[in-house]
This record gives C-alpha cells, structure tokens and sequence, in this order.
C-alpha cells in the first residue's frame, strides 16, 4: 500500500496507467506527404535552422550509429531547435543493396518530443522527410554559393535525392535551363530526364558517364551511396569555371583535388565533418572549411568570384529533419491527420 494515499497500487503502477493513458500521433508517409508542405515551405524551415545554428540556438550532437553490412548504416539523430522550441531524433538506415531487393535504399522513423516535458508526442515516417530536406539543404547552399546566372544543372545518381534536389534547386535557381543526369543504370537517368522534362519544362539530357554530365554543368551535385573506400572520379579539369559542387555521399563521387581546388570549401556542419574524419571518411580535404549555417547567417563570406569553384560537403543534419518534421506535426494538427495511439 502507498503509505501517502492509502492506495493498494504501487506508485510505479500508478505511474504507469497514467501514462498509458497519454496518446501519441502517428503518421505514415500518405500522411506525411497528404499534410501539403511545399518545397518553398521546406527551404525556409531548412534555411532558418541554418540560421539559427550559427546563433547557438541549436543543440545537435553527431550522429552515432551501427553499422550491419558493408557500407550499411542505422544512425541516431537527434536535435533541438531553441527558436521553435522542437525536440526530436531520428532513427534512419541507408543499404546500398536494397535497390537490388526493390527496397528504398533510405528508410527510417522520427520522433517528436514535447521540449517541456520530454514526452514523445508524435512519430512518423522519415524517408520523404529525407528526402525534401536534403534537396532543401541543398537549395540554401546554391542561394549562397552558386553564380546568380548559374542555368545548368548536373544530377549523379538519379533516385529520390536526384529527384528532391532538382526539385529544390528549381526553387532557387532562377535561370535554370539545362539539367545533365547521370546515373549506373541508364534507365534510371533515361526516366528522370523525361521527367524532369514533363514537370518542370526542362531541357533535360541522359548522360552515360559522369563526366559528359559534370563538363556541361553549372552546379553539380552528387548523390550516390556513401561509401566507407570511395573510388572518386571527379576531378577539377571536369568542371567548369565558377561552378559549385553539392557533394551528399561524403567523398565518394569527388576526389581530394576537387575539394583542394575549392576557393571556397564549406559543409553544412564543421563538428560533424571533423567527426567522420575520425572514423575514416574526408581523409584529404584542405584544413580551412567554413561553415554553411555561418555563411546563412552572415558571419562568413558566401559570394565568390565568377571564376572560383565552389564545393559544399551536405553531410544530412538533424536539425533539418526535426525542424521539417515539427512542420509536418503542426500542419497533422490543424487538418486531423494521422493516428492517435495510447502510449
């Protein structure tokens, strides 16, 4: 019996049923899409967390993960957001051979938290989170560090990031004309050039090496699997003057005489690259890397010569991931979307 309330129940049972008697929203990925976030949306959420980072209004740890199979990752993200008061991790996978098993090579969950009590108070799905966030991430680094008159673009790897990051650069790029898409498998880039055709008026062209793709591009990005013994091909000759480069698979399209051919080389989040120099990844980069979110901010300089090559190492922060996942939260509230569960 608790001596206090002369109840029979333990505390910790009380405890529990009172827990359970809490409630937790679910949202599928037909949910997280249905609740409308545009990409202009997503890029401001994105480009205000960049900004706040640089203010220290961010708490953000690097990643810890575990790693099953070859060049396989299960990482933990966790991140809050003073400015919005949001709090949340996310519990996301990349396996390179799921394409060959007719799985997405990224899936995952997030979870929200209230910052106030620590409640988890939403989870959802977080491969179409993934996805938008990346191509926003990488929008705010063109708006900053591409040429204003940039018109072409070039796309390696053709699946759910080409396709994110062409839709996001669409946002920011106001002379875009041209997109170059190269992928492993011809198909891929011959269907995402039609589509890039059909939905954006493009002129869009299949390219069958890397090369042919970047030598005719104003911005390029890659984003092919990251791997732990990269065999970059991009070398400077390939690219063009006063182009930049949006590297997501870490250094494995590009290779170290890119990023020291740089003027300016940045990431989005300095700590987290030092840290996967620690467990082998960027093992030549040049010693000087400025920081995107400070650049966003103001605090460094982001505009170049019309000459300088420009390369930004987007590692995927989860910031980004919570601060669009917060959105998608709020906009489930107003519409009744989702599945409310019992905790």
């Amino acid at each position: 019996m608790d001596i206090a309330t002369g109840d029979s129940r333990s505390c910790y049972s009380r405890g529990r049923l009172r827990a359970t008697s809490m409630e937790i929203l679910y949202l599928s990925r037909a949910d997280v899409e249905a609740v409308g976030l545009t990409m202009a949306e997503i890029i401001e959420v994105v480009e205000n967390a960049f900004r706040d980072k640089a203010l220290g209004q961010v708490e953000m740890p690097p990643k810890p993960g575990i790693h099953t199979r070859p060049d396989a990752f299960i990482h933990a993200m966790p991140a809050y957001l003073k400015s919005i008061d949001a709090a949340g991790v996310k519990w996301v996978s990349g396996y390179p051979e799921n394409q060959a098993r007719g799985l997405p090579y990224i899936s995952g969950l997030l979870i929200l938290n209230d910052a106030g009590t620590g409640f988890p108070v939403a989870i959802m799905d977080a491969t179409w989170i993934t996805g938008v966030r990346t191509g926003a991430a990488t929008a705010v680094a063109a708006k900053y560090l591409a040429r204003p008159e940039a018109r072409a673009v070039a796309i390696l790897g053709c699946g759910v990031q080409g396709r994110s990051n062409l839709c996001a650069l669409h946002q920011v790029m106001r002379e875009l004309q041209d997109v170059y898409a190269y992928d492993i498998r011809p198909e891929a880039a011959d269907q995402f050039t039609r589509e890039c055709q059909a939905e954006y008026g493009l002129a869009a062209v299949p390219c069958r090496s890397a090369e042919e793709a970047v030598r005719q591009a104003d911005v390029v990005v890659t984003a092919g699997p990251i791997l732990q013994h990269p065999r970059p091909v991009i070398v400077p000759d390939w690219l063009r003057k006063g182009a930049f480069a949006c590297t997501l698979d870490f250094d494995s399209y590009v290779t170290p005489a890119v990023f020291h051919a740089a003027k300016l080389f940045c990431s989005d989040d300095v700590n987290q690259l030092r840290y996967y120099q620690t467990l082998g990844y960027f093992a030549d980069i040049p010693a000087a890397v400025s920081d995107l979110g400070a650049i966003v901010a103001g605090q460094q300089p982001g505009c170049h010569r019309a000459l300088d090559l420009t390369v930004c190492a987007n590692l995927g922060l989860a910031m980004e991931d919570v601060a669009t996942a917060q959105a998608v939260y709020q906009r489930a509230l107003k519409k009744g979307a989702g599945v409310r569960l019992p905790l």
